[in-house]
């Protein structure tokens, strides 16, 4: 088994990485393969609707987004994480993510997804809820938890005393 986990902050090794890390060293714990693909810090512009996709089946713009579609077809779960910016998911992840699902047409059903978002304070819960969306658009069951995916810090060293997220 192999899962994706995308780190949609600027911040290579941030909360955001800290959360996804901490996922990261459970799976490995129980055998699955994972690979982190950083997208927060590219320079990923959004989606055009020129429909180019429906007839290459990838997007026009050869970015990080046509490189990790392969992967997302040939993983079984994807994480995907973001810092909170005005209750909402940092922009870049939001254009890297409706490209990603919008020009990639192969059957997403039955791959698992699992969101997790760092903040300060608030807003948390209703990025979540942005990020999950992806998932059951596309038919991916999501993986769920005794309560929402989320950490709570300024930075990485904030992040780890937050021992209940």
């Amino acid at each position: 088994m192999k899962v994706l986990l995308i780190n949609g902050s600027p911040h290579a090794k941030g909360s955001t990485y800290t959360a996804l890390h901490e996922m990261e060293k459970v799976f490995a714990e129980n055998g699955i393969e994972t690979e982190l693909i950083h997208v927060g810090n590219k320079s990923v512009r959004g989606c055009v609707a020129c429909r180019s996709c429906a007839g290459t089946g990838k997007c026009t713009f050869d970015d990080v987004v046509n490189e990790t579609a392969k992967k997302f077809e040939e993983c079984d779960g994807m994480v995907v994480g973001s810092p909170v910016y005005y209750a909402s998911a940092n922009a870049t992840l939001v254009a890297f993510l409706d490209r990603l699902f919008y020009s990639s047409h192969f059957d997403k059903t039955m791959k698992v997804g699992a969101s997790v978002v760092s903040a300060r304070r608030g807003g948390l819960s209703a990025t979540f809820d942005e990020l999950n969306k992806y998932f059951t658009i596309a038919g991916m069951p999501v993986a769920s938890g005794q309560y929402w995916n989320s950490i709570h810090g300024n930075n990485a060293d904030e992040a780890v005393q937050d021992k209940e997220g």
